[in-house]
């Protein structure tokens, strides 16, 4: 069973779990291959149970790792995947845009997110851009269900890597400005905000991650990379 890293953990600020869920074969690995390792495999097998990989990067000074699990999309694992919800603080949800199928299921894995993890906060991905000529789910219609729902959104290709940093960043600031707000509140101090700015679907968000901030964390670990 995989478990948190220990040893590499010395000098982590916040340390996040995020899940990746969706039907199988909307590209949920091949989504996590691309922000992590920046590759994107031809040929792939669906995933079995869960399997994860860490990243780590600095926001506004701080030093963030996320560990991502990738859970499997057949309805046949969902029992052994539903326990791997649990201490998950965002989640990224994933559907085809060619396949009406796998965005009609969203709602019913937006609702095994919120059963399993408490105050989660999740990023809805409509992936496979690329292949907007055979698109099966319009864009304003997701806008609007993740609007109802309360979710983010955006639209990716992990063929081509569009949006897909800005899906993961995007979501793991939202998850460093909730978790922050709280250690500020209870700390009485105040944090700049101008700094958290990425832009993505009408919320200023920014991640940094210069080389200067990395340097400061080379001593501990290597800094934004898979480790």
């Amino acid at each position: 069973m995989a478990q948190w890293q220990g040893d590499s953990d010395e000098g982590i600020d916040y340390m996040f779990k995020v899940v990746m869920v969706g039907d199988s074969g909307v590209g949920k690995s091949q989504l996590l291959n691309r922000f992590v390792r920046n590759e994107f495999q031809m040929k792939s097998k669906a995933t079995i149970g869960v399997e994860f990989l860490t990243k780590t990067v600095v926001m506004d000074h701080k030093v963030v790792k996320a560990q991502i699990w990738d859970t499997a999309g057949q309805e046949r694992y969902q029992a052994i995947t539903t326990a791997y919800y649990r201490g998950a603080t965002g989640a990224l949800l994933a559907y085809d845009i060619t396949n009406r199928q796998s965005f009609d299921h969203v709602e019913k894995w937006l609702d095994e997110l919120r059963v399993h993890a408490d105050n989660i906060i999740v990023m809805l991905v409509g992936n496979k851009s690329d292949l907007s000529s055979g698109r099966a789910v319009p864009m304003e219609e997701a806008k609007d269900f993740a609007k109802q729902k309360g979710l983010f959104f955006v639209e990716t290709s992990a063929l081509d890597s569009n949006n897909v940093e800005s899906a993961f960043l995007g979501l793991l600031s939202q998850i460093y400005a909730t978790v922050g707000k709280k250690h500020i509140i209870a700390e009485g101090a105040e944090l700049n905000w101008d700094k958290v700015n990425l832009e993505l679907e009408g919320i200023k968000i920014k991640v940094s991650s210069q080389e200067a901030e990395c340097q400061k964390a080379k001593r501990r670990f290597d800094c934004c990379s898979v480790f």
